[in-house]
């Protein structure tokens, strides 16, 4: 059996999408985002105090990217995941990566919107500077869909894959932060993702971290 170890809105969203997407059974245990991820029980399963973990077979995963090729490589070799030796594995293990470049603006983001509490303790130079990098992922994904030799319903040529789902939950959690509206292409990409029964089920059914659907530069001016 799997069990997958989660919190609502972060990063081990992405292995729920996946999971859901992959259409095997599955156990799920949800936690609130707080020091529950730093009893020793949890640290047994991620020694980092984060999620997601999974227990698979016996064995202990961390870290998204890790589960996800672990995944595709048992579960979908040929429809999610792209195995070595395959034409698209190089761009495929680009994009399965660059969900991390775009989550870790976005969680420098949250820090500053969501787990300060206190006003002098945030930044608006680092929302800022943030913010800008997000908009600079925004660009490469746009760019890779809208490329001149030939635009792309998916990150990958040969279709829907884990990329998209790891790019597209990073995504989900950078709108909380910086529209997509200056970029078509990838609008138009995350629409046709995230129509998806998977995605759907892997929303939060209750509180997540984000009390707001977008937080407004600070300060507001």
């Amino acid at each position: 059996m799997i069990t997958l170890h989660h919190c609502p809105q972060t990063r081990s969203m992405r292995s729920l999408w996946l999971l859901h997407e992959l259409d095997i059974p599955f156990q799920l245990r949800s936690y609130p985002f707080d020091r529950t991820l730093r009893a020793p029980e949890f640290l047994n399963l991620s020694p980092a105090g984060r999620v997601p973990a999974l227990e698979i077979d016996g064995e202990r995963m961390f870290e998204t990217g890790a589960i996800a090729e672990y995944l595709c490589e048992r579960f979908s070799p040929e429809r999610l995941g792209r195995m070595p030796g395959t034409p698209e594995r190089m761009p495929w293990l680009v994009w399965m990566n660059f969900a991390e470049t775009v989550s870790q603006h976005t969680a420098a983001l949250t820090q500053q919107h969501v787990a300060l509490y206190e006003d002098h303790m945030r930044s608006p130079v680092v929302m800022k500077l943030e913010a800008a990098r997000l908009g600079k992922c925004y660009d490469a994904i746009e760019a890779r869909l809208d490329d001149p030799l030939g635009a792309r319903d998916y990150l990958l040529t040969g279709g829907f894959s884990a990329a998209d789902i790891s790019v597209a939950q990073a995504v989900y959690m950078a709108r909380h932060f910086v529209l997509t509206d200056d970029h078509p292409a990838l609008s138009a990409w995350y629409d046709r993702v995230t129509d998806r029964e998977s995605f759907r089920a892997s929303l939060p059914s209750g509180d997540g971290i984000y009390a707001k659907d977008f937080y407004a530069p600070w300060p507001v001016r």
